[in-house]
């Protein structure tokens, strides 16, 4: 079968970005199918070290609210007539459209109006799922936001929770975990929430930088990621790491704040590696993560996260806070073969229907 994916950016990077380069790592894998990929912007190397063929489509000439617009009209013109068409960005023409999160969703959850702009983004997604074969959300919170805000059919829409690796994100011993907590300059006494985010904003660090400085509790508010840009009290930046495994494994918690995350992979990954979570209980991905590997609170109710703050503490100093069987404690299969199957499988659907049309 021939394939082609659609993206943004093809690369080591994160969210839909990273979900394009495995799915199409692990597809190119197959004797039987065959990997094109669609992009604005491939790293150096990747798509021969994934075994597809990129397809780069330039707009960096283009202001950036005509981009979206622009790459899904060249894409029809430059892709193979014989492809099944995986959308993991906005385009028209998609056959399995990727929905890792929508945008009238997400002006819902700020309470904001659209502007042109954003219908602009709209009215290209509204295309994109309308004309596709099958929507895959990534969540429920998704797949009901794409039923509800987009009018598409249930029974077009397919919940599929996005893979992890599983190689990758894993516990380690007592040993190596000191180890590495020595490394990153954490203390004994010291309880490491780490926060990783690329948009503090969005993933409410205002909220937790607050509590944070505020505390007399022995806590550190690790943020991994883009800088902060002042000094706050009880918070440390770690910057950029390409470590992310080993942060996670090295923190006592992992916590995230967003007011919008339509599913929020990190909760899956930080689970895998035997550290639990303090999130909002708006995050889509404790849909799969049972509670016990979770101190919930509410955005609206502040004093929610002081319990869950509290009741984290608590599990530090009782010994009882790390996770001893993180696979046990998702509710999905996080295995990146599991997904491909599935989407390998929608994608020849679409392909019969088409024939038959």
């Amino acid at each position: 079968m021939k394939v082609g994916i659609s993206c943004n950016r093809f690369g080591a990077g994160g969210g839909l970005e990273r979900y394009a380069l495995d799915i199409s790592r692990a597809m190119a894998k197959r004797a039987d199918t065959e990997v094109s990929v669609y992009a604005r912007r491939f790293d150096a190397g990747v798509a021969a070290s994934a075994g597809v063929a990129a397809h780069r489509i330039v707009v960096s000439w283009l202001p950036g609210k005509l981009r979206d617009r622009f790459f899904s009209w060249r894409l029809q013109g430059l892709r193979d007539a014989g492809e099944v068409l995986i959308g993991c960005n906005r385009v028209r023409g998609s056959d399995i459209a990727i929905c890792g999160g929508t945008h009238r969703g997400y002006l819902a959850a700020r309470g904001t109006p659209a502007r042109r702009s954003d219908q602009w983004q709209i009215d290209l997604e509204s295309a994109q799922y309308a004309g596709a074969h099958r929507v895959v959300a990534h969540s429920a919170l998704m797949r009901r936001e794409v039923i509800e805000l987009y009018g598409i059919a249930p029974q077009r829409v397919e919940l599929v929770y996005p893979p992890v690796d599983t190689q990758r994100f894993t516990p380690v011993d007592d040993g190596a975990r000191a180890a590495l907590r020595r490394e990153f300059g954490f203390g004994d006494d010291e309880i490491v929430f780490l926060f990783p985010s690329s948009g503090h904003a969005r993933k409410g660090f205002d909220l937790l930088a607050g509590y944070f400085s505020r505390s007399d509790l022995p806590i550190t508010l690790a943020v991994a990621g883009r800088p902060v840009g002042r000094t706050i009290p009880r918070v440390r930046e770690l910057g950029y790491s390409n470590r992310i495994d080993a942060l996670y494994r090295a923190a006592d918690f992992t916590t995230l704040a967003s007011g919008y995350e339509p599913f929020g992979l990190v909760g899956v990954e930080s689970v895998l590696c035997g550290t639990p979570l303090v999130f909002a209980d708006n995050i889509a991905c404790l849909e799969v993560i049972r509670p016990q590997a979770v101190h919930a609170f509410s955005r609206e109710r502040s004093e929610t996260l002081d319990h869950a703050i509290r009741a984290a503490v608590a599990s530090v100093r009782s010994g009882q806070a790390r996770l001893a069987n993180p696979l046990a404690l998702l509710d999905y299969d996080p295995g990146i073969e599991v997904h491909v199957d599935t989407l390998l499988r929608l994608a020849a659907d679409a392909r019969a229907a088409r024939r038959a049309a």
